[in-house]
């Protein structure tokens, strides 16, 4: 059986943007533990750094992308670019590859979003999974969209942010996921191309697991003809010390030790993940509201967060000083580390999925201020649904910000929050273990794709 996976070797595409491009990476290092061969196709726009990856081959799709594409466009916009001019590229690849190969291919892993594979894919009959980056819950809303568009939920109104959404308890019209973008209808677009070449593929992954969305994945497997494999959490699965950095910026790890001088759960790490961005006045009551909550803080404040700013000179003149070594400043954490030290009792994040789910396994509690897209159906669940964290609901003001902050860190339900975020941390270790849901998971992952394999030589 080992010997005939050596022989097998897997494709994968990541879409180039940091939460896509990690766990894209960490399941090519978990199906190579599996026995694979990896071969990670990639564009050369944020492409990722082959030396941290000897074990795996990497090949350059040509994107077609210019300095001035990658500066000015959104991500929406880019990934469109992506989706049409990797088109020709691809085929050229797999032309070459699979009349050369003297190993079996037995499918391209793509990123759900670079639905252009499907179509390649198809001409040379090659199996295709799809790996969904995000989680089970904002992608049955995303499947959604033609039907929440139909009955008036979409485009969002301002006028409606509160009203509750029927088919999603217990969101709300300001909890559906919206991209601002140059052409509002980009986006939707995008959503909707992607669930359906999802549902043309042979299966897809998920970062997730069972336990933390069920009811999510019972739907989707009703409504999906194709297996699903909830096989998260990704980073949980590797063995410790053996994930590779896939950061596309370097962590500062001088904050290690500036964490393992403070007491016990009492720090607030703040991080809104690598491309959300927010005005100077936002950026100065976030520092005032931290200033003002009395709680140690690390803060990431990676180049690009603040508009019109390079780094900390928006800060008021003596506020570092005030701060007495109460707070820290990276560009730029070594986040997994961070959320598992002990001195870390709260996360301040965007609610991306990756940040999320980290999160969650560390029993991490969260303030959750989500910026776009899929954020802001995983900040409505971390805090109404598994009660892991608060949402910074209203404006962003310093009074509003210390008053979250204290809700999280010292209120009257904080040792509720607290209790919820190592129930979900256990079973966030059992999926993992022997008999967990993804264990089990990953299990008929690896024997389907041989079996796809086995099914693809006997037909040659």
């Amino acid at each position: 059986m080992e010997e005939q996976k050596k022989e097998r070797r897997l494709l994968l595409m990541p879409s180039p943007l940091q939460g896509h491009i990690t766990p894209l990476l960490h399941l090519a290092q978990i199906l190579f533990s599996k026995g694979f061969s990896i071969t990670i196709l990639h564009t050369l726009y944020n492409s990722p750094d082959p030396t941290s990856y000897p074990q795996f081959s990497f090949h350059a799709i040509p994107d077609g992308l210019s300095e001035s594409e990658t500066a000015t466009l959104d991500a929406v916009n880019l990934t469109d670019l992506i989706n049409i001019r990797c088109v020709h590229p691809l085929k050229e690849y797999l032309l070459s590859l699979l009349s050369n190969s003297l190993q079996s291919v037995p499918c391209l892993i793509s990123d759900a979003a670079l639905h252009f594979t499907r179509s390649v894919c198809d001409e040379f009959k090659l199996p295709r999974l799809v790996l969904r980056t995000g989680g089970a819950s904002s992608f049955l809303v995303f499947a959604s969209f033609p039907l929440l568009r139909e009955k008036g939920y979409l485009p969002v109104q301002e006028s409606r942010l509160e009203e509750p959404v029927v088919d999603f308890p217990p969101l709300k019209v300001k909890d559906l996921p919206k991209y601002q973008s140059n052409d509002p209808e980009a986006f939707y677009n995008l959503v909707c191309r992607f669930v359906e070449d999802c549902k043309a593929s042979s299966g897809v992954i998920w970062n997730t697991f069972e336990e933390l969305e069920s009811s999510a994945l019972t739907k989707l497997r009703q409504d999906f003809s194709i297996p699903i494999y909830p096989i998260g959490p990704f980073h949980k699965l590797l063995l410790t010390g053996s994930a590779s950095s896939a950061s596309l910026l370097t962590p500062d790890k001088s904050c290690m030790s500036w964490l393992d001088r403070q007491e016990h759960k009492s720090v607030v790490y703040v991080s809104f993940g690598s491309i959300a961005s927010i005005s100077e006045d936002e950026f100065l009551e976030i520092a005032w509201g931290l200033s003002d909550s009395q709680q140690p803080f690390l803060w990431v404040i990676r180049p690009g967060l603040i508009r019109d700013s390079e780094w900390l000179e928006a800060l008021p003149s003596g506020f570092l000083e005030n701060l007495g070594g109460r707070g820290y400043f990276v560009k730029w954490a070594p986040q997994e580390q961070v959320l598992s030290h002990p001195a870390v009792g709260a996360f301040w994040t965007h609610n991306g999925w990756n940040s999320t789910l980290e999160s969650i396994c560390e029993g991490v509690p969260m303030i959750c201020m989500p910026c776009f897209a899929d954020q802001k159906v995983n900040a409505k669940f971390a805090s109404s649904v598994w009660k892991v964290g608060v949402q910074l609901e209203n404006k962003l003001e310093r009074g509003e910000v210390e008053r979250t902050i204290k809700k999280v860190m010292v209120g009257d339900g904080a040792k509720e929050i607290r209790e919820n975020a190592l129930n979900l941390k256990e079973k966030a270790s059992a999926c993992l273990r022997e008999g967990g849901s993804s264990h089990c998971f990953l299990d008929s992952l690896v024997s389907d794709i041989l079996s796809v394999a086995s099914s693809a030589s006997s037909d040659h």
